[in-house]
């Protein structure tokens, strides 16, 4: 596979960032990699703004599940200002499939869009395979 685009690097880069407990319950660390009109759609389905995850994620009683693991990083450059990365995270024994945007700003890159989708089960395929696993 060829070496990502600086693109696909930074939002790379951004997202492990984003699985690092420290950054995670920092809401000045969040702000600073989510973009203005960030989105989630998480592990339980729920619909996530950047205020109402960074207020979750940074609350003194939230869970603190430790460090997410991720594997099969891979992503696309879309156009200039947007990349598409895929990828999974383990924590605990929990899995899921993950797919990010990251969109460029003034600032740099930021997440834009981020949807994780839980599995028990990955014998079939790669979800990753083909197109999307081009940088």
């Amino acid at each position: 596979m060829a070496e990502p685009t600086p693109a696909v690097a930074a939002a790379i880069e951004g997202e492990l960032r984003l699985l690092d407990p420290l950054v995670r319950a920092s809401a000045e660390l969040l702000a600073s990699l989510l973009h203005p009109e960030f989105r989630e759609i998480g592990t339980s389905g729920r619909l996530w703004t950047r205020e109402t995850i960074i207020a979750s994620l940074t609350a003194e009683s939230a869970p603190r599940p430790g460090p997410l693991t991720a594997s099969r990083m891979r992503g696309s450059q879309l156009c200039a200002d947007l990349v598409h990365l895929t990828f999974d995270t383990e924590s605990k024994g929990v899995r899921s499939h993950r797919s990010s945007l990251w969109r460029l700003t003034q600032r740099g890159w930021r997440l834009y869009f981020h949807q994780a989708t839980p599995f028990d089960d990955d014998s079939l395929v790669d979800p990753f395979a083909g197109p999307l696993a081009e940088t």
